[in-house]
């Protein structure tokens, strides 16, 4: 059988009766996780303006909530296997809401990015221990169709927060993009607080967190993106570039030194090296990175190239909203029938051409038309990278599976914004080109073409049935 219908665990051996009622809060909870990674992207210009942002601070504005979320995601998702997923879950969404206020009453540069990194904060907490429970709810045939929608809710949550977010700029402003996940997150709360089954942790208690680690990493992955951010203007082989560059090579030599000498280490560095969970995190990290990164560059491109309003652009990013969605929702009912492995190559594949036309003819028609192209296959590898990495996970390692594939979903988004910043720094800059931009959509479909290459030799091939 497929890596993606394993028996399922003994906890839901006697599946839980309002687990779909559960999936739908968690997903909405999900949703608005992922949103908020786009949402401000249509809002940044009138931000920048409002606060007087520079370039870099713009780019971190999207980096200061993705790579808290990365970040601390494998502690959130340690956290679910030793104190049970539910109390962490709800803690994260209180906290990502709490943040979101902070965030929308901001008046300078400072204030809004303690409210992004608030943010990050929760959502690494509730990310992870969420899809340790959809995990644990749900198996076999259930399992994919569950993850499937979950995938459609990730991927189609970071399309319509571009909408969501030109349609807010353009109306009451730019702090109601924050200002609305307060009601949503107050409902969600709520109606979790009701449904969601008491789940036991799934480690004992002599496990602890390993703080140090969560450190060394988000450590390591912010310097990294400090380095992919500077390189824009100051060369990629400048001074401060390398050293930060080197910064980050070493912290992330400190991080698995640790995780080898940690008595509680926060992963195990073998499930990494799994062929499966490699592979899947490997698929969600390049498909978070070109989605975020057109994105970002689609919003400015629009905006403060083609002349367009926020109400317009994000009008604009409505089919992209749709293909993302219809991508993943297809890609749930054929990663069984396919196999992970050929869904996975023809992913990358459509989104290398989608990505091409606008490199190639920047229009307004043509940037649409090969961005929705690109959503539609890397709508479908969301559920590929799902399906590869947890498809034989047991319950034990169920939250850190898990937070292990949404740290590389962030890491894939801070890591795109800043080098697309970067590669379009003069056209993101006033008075710039065109040149930019193409440049920036042009590296994207090629990292596509080298991805499709690579899935295809590291995602395993479905197992046959005896």
């Amino acid at each position: 059988m497929t890596a993606a219908t394993s028996s399922p665990p003994p906890e839901i051996a006697n599946a839980h009766p309002r687990r779909w009622l559960a999936l739908a809060l968690l997903g909405a909870a999900q949703f608005m996780l992922i949103l908020d990674v786009t949402v401000v992207a249509v809002a940044l210009p009138q931000m920048a303006a409002d606060l007087d942002l520079s370039r870099e601070a713009v780019t971190w504005v999207v980096a200061a909530y993705t790579l808290t979320f990365g970040g601390l995601m494998l502690l959130g998702g340690r956290s679910a296997d030793l104190f049970g997923s539910r109390p962490i879950v709800c803690a994260g969404l209180f906290a990502f809401t709490a943040g979101s206020l902070l965030a929308g009453l901001a008046e300078s540069g400072t204030i809004l990015l303690t409210g992004r990194v608030v943010q990050g904060l929760g959502a690494a907490m509730l990310s992870p221990a969420a899809l340790s429970v959809v995990v644990r709810l749900f198996a076999g045939d259930e399992r994919n169709r569950a993850l499937g929608i979950w995938s459609a809710l990730g991927g189609g949550g970071a399309a319509v927060g571009v909408l969501l977010g030109g349609l807010i700029t353009a109306g009451p402003g730019w702090p109601w993009v924050f200002f609305i996940n307060i009601p949503v997150g107050l409902v969600v709360l709520f109606g979790l607080l009701r449904v969601l089954p008491p789940l036991p942790p799934a480690l004992g208690r002599r496990a602890a967190l390993d703080i140090l680690g969560a450190l060394l990493v988000t450590a390591a992955t912010g310097s990294a993106i400090y380095a992919l951010t500077i390189a824009g203007e100051g060369g990629w082989a400048s001074g401060n570039t390398l050293i930060a560059a080197g910064s980050a090579i070493a912290l992330y030599l400190l991080f698995g030194w640790r995780q080898k000498t940690a008595a509680s280490p926060l992963m195990d560095l073998g499930l990494l090296v799994r062929r499966p969970v490699g592979a899947g995190v490997f698929v969600i990290m390049i498909a978070t990175a070109l989605m975020v990164a057109v994105f970002f560059l689609g919003t400015f491109y629009f905006q403060q190239y083609a002349g367009h309003g926020p109400l317009a652009t994000g009008l604009l990013f409505l089919p992209i909203a749709a293909a993302t969605m219809t991508g993943a929702n297809l890609g749930g009912r054929l990663v069984g029938r396919l196999g992970a492995r050929a869904l996975g190559i023809f992913g990358m594949a459509v989104a290398a051409v989608g990505l091409a036309v606008p490199a190639m003819w920047p229009t307004t028609a043509a940037t649409t038309a090969g961005v929705s192209f690109a959503a539609f296959g890397i709508g479908a590898l969301f559920v590929v990278a799902s399906a590869t990495a947890l498809g034989q996970i047991g319950p034990e390692d169920a939250g850190i599976a898990s937070g292990l594939l949404s740290t590389f979903h962030e890491f894939g988004a801070s890591l795109g914004v800043a080098t697309v910043s970067s590669l379009a720094a003069i056209s993101l800059a006033a008075g710039g080109g065109e040149s930019g931009f193409q440049q920036a959509f042009g590296f994207a479909a090629a990292a596509a073409i080298i991805a499709a290459v690579v899935s295809g030799i590291a995602i395993p091939k479905p197992q046959r049935t005896t």
